[in-house]
């Protein structure tokens, strides 16, 4: 029986052994690696000799000063014949930076022998040869030196100013050739270190150079300027390949270029903090995309203008950023098989609804509430009876109402024609701007108490008139629902006043509630125009742009769910950039390739672990009725204070320590921000509104009211468990894609251009991984095919055909072919690494092989032909001097033999014309040939042309077509609801009928018997009877009336309006009734006071006669 062993090993590594051993005696030195036996990798591993310096765990450059780097460098250089002649000529054999030169002429052992090693623990040589090194000074910043002299372990770094610094030795690093200031990759830098990176972008960002590459990374430092970069011509040099320069073009570029030729989905994933110009990045993205797959039906210019209705409601001014996103935004862009765009959709998360009602100081609330306080059109102004900025509390309770060098006015023109372009009616732009003035009278409605319990209610004010009148409700119901609440029990319904306290939290909480509602709506309008047509072939490119981290003087439980979210990011990064990489080496036996990078998943286990986790802890205090935001801080400290990334404080503040550093949370209004619930009396009130608006906000609610308590839609889930179960949607859509990641970065906190605030950006860099990415990319073999793969896309490259069909012998030929150096790939069990520009290189070498094939096949087409020409030629010339030398021997003999010679003569003539003629037949012939080709292809082309029109056109009616189905839908459905709401109402008048003539009953009972009892009253009673009298008569007109307009009403109707008809009889028919009681009370009071007044003067006249009526009944006056 065979051993597990024995079964564990290939027929392709049994192969690949004999050939090991066949070749072992004379086996060159230059000749690639064989595959390894399993398990074990004898891949070539990098020297141990290169490690990092103690105090900067990041400052690690690639493998030593060995062949394959060197190597790699010289198939660089190598591509400009004359920078490398230079090189050459200008070596210095004593420099470090030369490396690549200095083998060339003296060889590794040289190089071992002088200490110039590529790593950064080289220092020595550096300090030996005084030579260019960066140093830290005591203020933080980085600058740049010469060894001037050493003692111990310290060293004296002479600066370009002149001084002379002490310096730890082990603080000291190396710095790279001043030719190589500015490169555009991080990765062509001899010496990577903090420093260094730190410098080369430094250089760049001040020469507008704001992109650059960091491996796999693109790196965008925000110039907070216009720096002309991404204007229409730029994007054609990037669509014609014209350049290869760092850009965020250049990364959609690669994207789509993925997508078309893989039909793998992708993504962008843009990162940074906040301020650092993520959102412009993305917009350049989108920009991009859409030039690219730009269509004829204009969806392309709608996915462009969706950011002006996204930045006027989602962003606002921070502290850290003028144009701060308040909320995430997942773009998906989806093209068809042609690679044109055929619809998009666009998801959100977590709308920091807070900053509607509470403002920290120097900030401002959405843009939106300035822009159309400041830009609405008269007519609009007075409609929403609109005021300044400065008049709504909302708004003026932080000190900043504008910002520099934006015009509010002007954006929210550009807003209003955005609309337009989504296809949003004026009507319905009607009603959502009184949404937002409906917001800022609330803000302005005030309290007043009306007992010693500190109960309030709302004052009837200009703003709660203008709010109800906004919302489409009454004032008087408004007050009620802002005022009080119903409480349910088993007795019935109990009305409970509201506090103070609780009033304005009702009130922030409608405001809040509206808002984002609104913008919902607005979102779902926007995908509707935007929805994916039937083109669709699944693929789509991606772009997130989420908040980025954020660390303020207090952060609340926004700043708690965004840090969380960028955590989820930040492992994404890792997963992908570092984690997947190593785990695929290590799986198909490639050894040595290793980088250490910091991953965040204690972080992560701090939020998500059950059931003792941030989230978990933070929902469960949420149902309890005896917690609070002090409460909820200890319960936090007491269970998590065991964890590394926790760290408890005093009073409510703990702290994490995020992967971008640590951040003090406040607990204040925590479990408050959670719930975000709204009173049913809201939702009543919004339902029951004249509005389509607010009634579409209260029926979605309602609707999740029915949705299980475990869906996210539930009212019943927190905001950070709805939160956390869409960002886990989220990345489970993000694994599915490829990432392109992009890297923003703030250089200053002054929001500043030109200036580079070296702490912020060094912070930012380590926190980002950047370094780790660069370090893993050149250690790395970022390219990779299968053997396979490898064999069919090269194996015609061999000059000698291959005795073995196997595609691992065909690759190992190929490379040991062009000299490929061992340590430029590594061979797999499945797969051949390749070190980074290798690729390159095979690819430009197989378009050289095509390209002279092309060639060498039209000139032997062009000899051949020649070929024929000329033997025909010949022939005739032959044939010619034949004729020419018979002719003459003829006329020697007889002139009767002219005209026969005469004949021949012509004859050959015209054999030789003949002959002559043949490249000019074959040349009209060829041109025939290609003119036909020509009108075949441009009638071909028409005909594709006008297919493709009457494609679209017919697209176009059958989405008119689709469009009218639904609308006839729509209104069938509206006419239907509209005829059972009549018949409900009168069901319902018919019912108040009722009821009004059995509360009228026992009026009518009661006027009777004063009628009845004042027939022999004074002339002062007749007066009052005659009011009694025209109450009564009043009584039977206004009911008379009303059922005449409830039989009228009732009817059958043929318009859309009757509904509307009964509530208004209906609140008509209330404040009558009401007036009526009023009055009926008055008159009441009256005939009992007159009644009275007539006992008592009866009593007055009996009184005096009573000693007879007494004599008559027997008894005594006492």
């Amino acid at each position: 029986m065979l051993s597990p062993t024995t079964l564990a090993r290939s027929s392709l590594e049994e192969m690949l052994e004999s050939l090991r051993l066949r070749d072992n005696s004379d086996r060159p030195k230059d000749l690639p690696p064989a595959l390894p036996s399993r398990p074990p990798s004898r891949a070539r591993i990098r020297s141990g000799r290169w490690s990092a310096q103690p105090n900067f765990n990041t400052d690690s450059n690639s493998e030593s000063g060995g062949e394959g780097q060197r190597k790699e460098n010289e198939l660089r250089v190598k591509r400009n014949t004359f920078w490398n002649k230079k090189r050459r000529k200008d070596v210095n054999v004593n420099s470090p930076y030369n490396v690549v030169a200095v083998e060339g002429i003296e060889g590794e052992e040289r190089m071992e022998e002088k200490g110039i090693l590529e790593g950064s623990d080289n220092i020595g040589y550096f300090i030996e040869k005084k030579l260019r090194v960066w140093c830290r000074q005591s203020n933080g910043v980085w600058v740049s030196g010469t060894i001037h002299s050493t003692s111990g372990e310290e060293s004296f770094v002479s600066l370009a100013n002149g001084n002379v610094v002490k310096v730890s030795t082990c603080h000291l690093f190396p710095a790279n050739p001043e030719i190589l200031d500015g490169v555009d990759d991080l990765m062509h830098l001899s010496y990577l270190n903090e420093p260094t990176v730190f410098h080369n972008l430094k250089y760049r960002y001040s020469r507008d150079m704001i992109y650059s590459k960091a491996g796999p990374i693109l790196i965008a430092v925000n110039p907070f300027k216009d720096v002309q970069i991404n204007g229409k011509d730029i994007v054609t040099t990037y669509k014609q390949k014209a350049t290869d320069k760092p850009h965020v073009f250049a990364i959609a570029e690669n994207a789509y270029n993925e997508m078309m030729n893989d039909g793998v989905n992708q993504s962008l994933m843009i990162s940074g903090e906040s301020g650092a110009g993520k959102t412009e990045t993305a917009k350049f993205a989108v920009q991009y995309l859409a030039a690219l797959g730009g269509g004829n039906v204009g969806i392309d210019c709608q996915i462009l203008q969706t950011s002006c209705i996204l930045e006027a409601f989602g962003n606002s001014k921070t502290s850290m950023n003028d144009n701060s996103s308040r909320f995430g935004k997942f773009i998906e862009i989806h093209f068809t098989a042609a690679g044109k765009i055929c619809g998009s959709k666009i998801r959100t998360f977590l709308l920091e609804k807070s900053r509607v009602v509470q403002l920290a100081a120097g900030e401002r609330s959405y843009h939106i509430f300035y822009q159309l306080c400041a830009g609405a059109p008269q007519a609009l102004r007075e409609r929403l009876n609109l005021k300044m900025a400065k008049e709504y509390n909302y708004l003026a309770q932080s000190d900043c109402l504008v910002i520099n060098g934006v015009d509010d006015a002007q954006r929210f023109l550009k807003f209003m024609e955005t609309l337009d372009i989504f296809q949003i009616s004026k009507g319905e732009q009607d009603q959502a701007f009184a949404m937002l003035a409906a917001v800022l009278w609330l803000g302005n409605i005030s309290f007043h108490a009306i007992d010693y319990e500190n109960h309030v209610e709302a004052s009837n004010d200009e703003a709660l008139i203008n709010a109800a009148r906004m919302i489409g409700c009454e004032s008087h119901e408004l007050k009620e629902a802002l005022s009080a609440r119903r409480i349910q029990t088993e007795e019935g319904n109990i009305v409970e006043k509201f506090t103070m306290s609780q009033a304005i939290d009702t009130r922030d909480a409608l405001a809040k509630f509206i808002y984002a509602s609104l913008f919902d709506w607005l979102v779902e309008q926007i995908n509707n125009l935007l929805e994916v047509g039937k083109q669709h072939t699944g693929w789509s490119i991606s772009i997130l742009d989420i908040y980025g981290f954020e660390s303020f003087k207090k952060n609340s439980f926004e700043q708690f769910c965004i840090n969380y979210a960028n955590e989820r990011l930040q492992q994404h990064f890792n997963r992908h950039v570092f984690k997947l990489e190593q785990e695929e080496y290590e799986l198909d036996g490639i050894d040595g390739v290793k980088v250490d990078f910091a991953d965040n998943q204690e972080c992560l286990d701090l939020f998500e672990k059950k059931p003792i986790g941030l989230l978990s802890l933070l929902d469960e205090d949420l149902h309890s009725p005896d917690a609070n935001d002090a409460t909820l801080a200890n319960k936090l400290k007491q269970n998590l204070n065991g964890m590394a990334c926790f760290k408890g404080d005093k009073g409510r503040v703990f702290g994490v320590r995020h992967f971008a550093g640590e951040v003090l949370y406040n607990t204040n209004d925590f479990l408050k921000k959670n719930q975000d619930s709204l009173n049913p009396e809201l939702i009543e009130l919004l339902s029951s509104c004249n509005g389509q608006l607010p009634q579409l906000f209260a029926i979605k609610m309602l609707n999740q009211t029915l949705e299980p308590a475990t869906s996210l839609d539930s009212p019943n889930q927190s905001v950070s468990a709805k939160f956390k179960g869409k960002l886990f949607k989220l990345m489970q859509q993000l694994e599915k894609t490829k990432p392109h990641f992009i890297c923003c970065i703030k250089p200053n906190r002054k929001q500043l251009p030109g200036m580079y605030e070296e702490d912020l950006v060094s912070q930012q860099l380590r926190c980002s991984g950047v370094l780790e990415a660069v370090r893993m990319s050149r250690s790395g073999y970022p390219t990779r095919m299968t053997h396979q793969e490898f064999a069919d896309r090269y194996g015609f490259l061999l000059l000698e055909t291959n005795e073995s069909p196997d595609p691992l012998s065909i690759s190992v030929a190929v490379l040991k072919q062009f000299n490929i150096l061992p340590g430029m790939y590594q061979i797999g069990y499945t797969k051949l690494y390749l070190r980074i520009g290798l690729i390159g290189v095979l690819e430009d070498r197989r378009k050289q092989v095509l390209q002279t094939g092309k060639y060498t096949d039209e000139a032997n087409k062009g000899s051949a032909f020649a070929s024929q020409l000329h033997d025909g030629q010949l022939t005739a010339i032959i044939g010619l001097q034949s004729a020419i030398r018979g002719c003459l021997v003829r006329k020697h003999f007889s002139n009767p033999h002219k005209l026969i010679t005469l004949r021949s003569k012509q004859k050959l003539v015209r054999e030789n014309s003949e002959a002559n003629d043949i490249p000019n037949e074959q040349s009209s012939a060829m041109a025939e040939l290609q003119r036909r080709v020509v009108d075949a292809e441009a009638s071909l082309g028409q005909k594709q042309q006008e297919n493709a029109t009457l494609q679209e056109q017919l697209q176009q009616y059958e989405a008119k077509m689709k469009k009218m189905e639904e609308q006839l839908q729509q209104s069938e459905a509206k006419m239907k609801k509209t005829e059972e709401q009549l018949q409900q109402s009168e069901a319902k008048m018919k019912k108040t009928e009722e009821m009004l003539r059995k509360q009228t009953a026992p009026l009518q009972a009661s006027l009777a018997a004063a009628k009845k009892s004042e027939v022999s009253a004074t002339a002062e009673v007749g007066g009052r009877e005659n009011g009694v009298s025209s109450l009564v008569k009043e009584f039977e007109q206004q009911k008379q009336s009303f059922e005449d307009d409830i039989n009228k009403t009732t009817q059958p109707a043929s318009n859309m309006n009757s509904y509307e008809e009964l509530r208004k009889l209906k609140r008509r028919f209330r404040a009558w009734k009401k007036d009526y009681k009023v009055r009926l009370k008055e008159t009441t009071a009256i005939v009992r006071k007159h009644r009275h007044q007539d006992s008592d003067k009866t009593r007055k006249k009996w009184w005096p006669n009573r000693g007879k009526v007494l004599q008559n009944c027997g008894k005594s006056p006492s």
